[in-house]
């Protein structure tokens, strides 16, 4: 088993300035997959200068968008990936490492890209989630047998926790390996609303969805 054997879904929306680093370090994957949700920027010309990718169109929405291109996977392997994250070198052959050696699914530890104190605690607490809860979100890569995603009904078509939903169902099956190299992760929203005040917002949307707030509800307050 070799990265040949690995499909990289990338959604995508506005991310001209990132996709072309994104799609670079996935060069080894058998099959790279971008689904772009209408963007109006310069991304979909970025996208086009990579021939080997294939590029779908899509409605806005990324767990809409992750199951479109899923269903184009043709790998062992699928590896799902934001467009304004890239991994390190060697991450590919990790997740190789990690499945031939009887693995069904996991995520990748993160680098944020800034410096200070509370990116590192962040990163470290993001690690811990899936280690000790079995969580891992959306911007941590997450891999899995394409086999397995597809047993388990894989992403559900919703405006957010489309990652949380995933991970109950595949938790159910096997528990999640994290795996370094992992992934280099965009810093802007932690940013843009500050990583206190971002943390507490992921972790209410997660609170409330474990009580029943439906995801459509959720996005909203997530905007």
């Amino acid at each position: 088993m070799t990265p040949a054997d690995i499909c990289v879904i990338i959604p995508v929306l506005n991310e001209a300035a990132s996709i072309g680093l994104t799609i670079e370090s996935v060069r080894d994957a058998g099959q790279v997959v971008v689904v772009d949700g209408g963007s109006r920027d310069d991304t979909v010309e970025a996208v086009l200068r990579y021939p080997h990718v294939t590029l779908i169109q899509s409605t806005a929405g990324r767990g809409h968008q992750l199951a479109m291109g899923a269903n184009q996977c043709t790998a062992f392997i699928m590896l799902f990936l934001h467009g304004d994250c890239r991994l390190e070198p060697g991450a590919l052959d990790a997740v190789v490492a990690t499945i031939a050696g009887g693995s069904d699914w996991g995520a990748m530890t993160q680098t944020i890209e800034a410096t200070g104190a509370r990116y590192r605690w962040l990163e470290a607490g993001n690690a811990w989630r899936v280690r000790w809860l079995g969580k891992p979100f959306g911007d941590q890569a997450v891999f899995v047998k394409s086999e397995l995603y597809r047993q388990s009904g894989g992403y559900e078509p919703v405006p957010l926790m489309e990652d949380v939903r995933l991970a109950r169902r595949l938790r159910a099956k096997s528990w999640p390996v994290l795996v370094r190299p992992g992934v280099i992760v965009s810093a802007r929203r932690w940013q843009r609303r500050g990583v206190v005040a971002q943390t507490a917002r992921n972790w209410l949307i997660q609170l409330l969805h474990g009580v029943g707030v439906t995801p459509e509800r959720l996005a909203k307050m997530y905007r």
